[in-house]
């Protein structure tokens, strides 16, 4: 089984999280996508968030009816700085049948790859995708590809333990959740920016 892993603040979930997704499921053939709602990023500690237990509800909206797509709630349930390495270790821990498992990062995280938390431990433990702005032709970092000892092969790279990093090109929607709250902070509406059933639940809650 392949399976993709997508963490992040998602603060709130929108479209372009969600496309970029499909996109990338597709196109390496995964099986699930786990969306994986951040307790509290160690990269954003100055970011406004809502209460987790509310984004990971969103999520969880945004999911429903994609077979594909699955949410967990580890990082929420661990609680503190939300650390990708300790996530990866809990999926190849707990799944059964051990999966091939591709970690989901947009072009600018894996730029920043090596100041993550045991970033070389991470890159030898699972695939890495990164989903790319295709209208605007991303490219990676030759300093973060020497720096992890990665190879060019015909259509990816690999790592020397044997995992492969892939770019993947996916449609670029110029969403983003910081601009979502700047909306509804002039109290403007994010109809068709999110889903339906998230608009609703963020104007219930009174969010952002």
């Amino acid at each position: 089984m392949r399976v993709g892993l997508f963490g992040g603040s998602f603060n709130p979930i929108h479209f372009g999280h969600l496309r970029g997704a499909e996109e990338v499921r597709e196109t390496l053939e995964l099986d699930l996508i786990y969306f994986i709602p951040a307790a509290a990023p160690p990269h954003k500690p100055d970011a406004v968030l809502a209460p987790a237990a509310h984004r990971l509800q969103m999520v969880e909206l945004a999911a429903k009816g994609n077979r594909h797509f699955l949410v967990s709630d580890v990082e929420v349930r661990r609680g503190g700085r939300s650390f990708t390495i300790d996530t990866v270790r809990h999926f190849i821990a707990t799944m059964r049948g051990r999966p091939d498992l591709y970690l989901l990062m947009g072009n600018d995280q894996f730029n920043e790859l090596d100041t993550w938390k045991s970033c070389d431990e991470l890159v030898s433990l699972c695939n890495i995708a990164v989903h790319t702005r295709g209208a605007v032709h991303e490219k990676p970092a030759l300093a973060a590809l020497s720096r992890f000892g990665y190879v060019q092969k015909e259509a990816h790279f690999e790592h020397p333990s044997g995992y492969t990093l892939s770019f993947i090109p996916t449609t670029f929607l110029p969403i983003s959740a910081t601009w979502i709250r700047e909306i509804l902070q002039r109290r403007r509406s994010i109809h068709y920016l999110v889903p339906a059933d998230v608009a609703e639940y963020i104007r219930r809650h009174n969010l952002y």
